[in-house]
């Protein structure tokens, strides 16, 4: 009986030892769809509305197409770009902006002659310490 009570416990430790939970995997899947076309570049914040010429330097900008910003970057890891904050709406700027979908106008180029920024961000909308 002794024998038999062993092979009966050593069954149950065999089935609890080789009885797996099943892993919970999450698929978190967020669509936001295609980023803004916008002639200058658009806002890192939400609405992502497009940005008027001069609030990007020109290092976000490769052979004439902006790199994006906020959740459509597709930039280096280690970007940082600079920026004029005093065109954005969160600071007070009222300003004319261009449409989704409009053109670049040649006559308003991006480039540093003409650029005049005021703070570094990285790709993800974050203010960064310029290096030095």
């Amino acid at each position: 009986m002794r024998g038999f009570t062993f092979l009966i416990l050593a069954a149950v430790a065999g089935c609890c030892l080789t009885a797996t939970v099943p892993k919970a995997e999450a698929q978190v899947s967020v669509n936001i769809g295609v980023a803004p076309d916008c002639p200058y570049g658009y806002y890192d914040a939400a609405p992502y509305d497009c940005a008027p010429t001069g609030y990007y330097g020109p290092e976000w900008f490769i052979e004439g197409t902006f790199v994006g910003a906020g959740p459509w970057f597709h930039g280096p890891t280690e970007f940082r770009g600079k920026v004029n904050n005093s065109l954005h709406p969160q600071n007070g700027y009222k300003g004319p902006k261009p449409n989704r979908g409009e053109k670049a106008e040649p006559s308003k180029r991006v480039d540093s002659a003409h650029f005049k920024g005021n703070e570094e961000r990285d790709g993800r909308g974050h203010v960064t310490t310029p290096k030095k």
